[in-house]
């Protein structure tokens, strides 16, 4: 007989699976956004990268929502943050709405679930900290404050998420790409001038330029827009 308090070796030839935890879960969702995009991630497909079954990865997270969440909170781990300065608030908020849809940008379109609602977790409300710091340092009111990074972050994040989309658009190369949005533009070309006057006039304009330019243009306009709020 056996002592009970012996310890019973192994088999040979066996393994011992590595303990799954969050970390591993979030790991490997993330994966998949980066692979096929956000869509991709359900709690088996999650479940079959890890070796595992869906009742294992539930054991963590809730589901697919909490878990996205999860992922969304490791991906803006990697946004710098720029510190407040009294006399040039328009600089760092300039680098950080760049920095925010750089990282946005480099994972898919995982901005598609910061769209989904307001973003909760350590990162978002890191970066949601520096702007209100940038802003509250440079004197604006403080409902000001408060709206500017909603709206300002419903920009960028909106502007991330149409940029993937259009990214989609190339999956089948970039002539496919191409030829997609000549059809686009040529339909606007075509619209008869009697009904649509100014958008015939500027139908070359409307196609000019490339996502970056119209990102900068569209947050220079907030920014004037804003500094016309700022105290004294």
């Amino acid at each position: 007989m056996t002592d009970s308090g012996a310890e019973i070796p192994a088999r040979r030839g066996t393994r011992t699976k590595p303990a799954l935890t969050r970390q591993a879960i979030v790991g490997a969702a993330l994966d998949l956004v980066d692979r096929a995009g956000v869509d991709a991630v359900t709690m088996r497909s999650v479940a079959d990268r890890l070796g595992t079954g869906p009742a294992s990865i539930y054991r963590h997270v809730t589901g697919k929502d909490e878990l996205l969440e999860l992922v969304l909170d490791r991906v803006l781990a990697e946004v710098a943050v720029p510190p407040p300065h009294p006399e040039d608030w328009r600089g760092p908020l300039i680098a950080l709405a760049r920095e925010v849809r750089r990282v946005l940008l480099a994972h898919n379109d995982i901005a598609a679930v910061a769209m989904s609602g307001p973003p909760v977790g350590g990162n978002p409300a890191r970066i949601a900290e520096a702007l209100l710091a940038i802003l509250r340092t440079a004197g604006f009111p403080d409902q000001v404050c408060a709206w500017a990074v909603d709206r300002l972050s419903l920009y960028v994040t909106a502007d991330a998420l149409d940029t993937a989309r259009q990214r989609v658009m190339g999956h089948d190369g970039p002539a496919a790409a191409q030829r997609r949005w000549a059809q686009v533009a040529q339909y606007y070309r075509d619209l008869p001038a009697d009904r649509f006057p100014h958008t015939v006039a500027l139908r070359d304009a409307l196609f000019a330029d490339g996502p970056v330019d119209r990102f900068t243009l569209g947050l220079e306009l907030f920014l004037d827009g804003l500094a016309a709020r700022r105290n004294g």
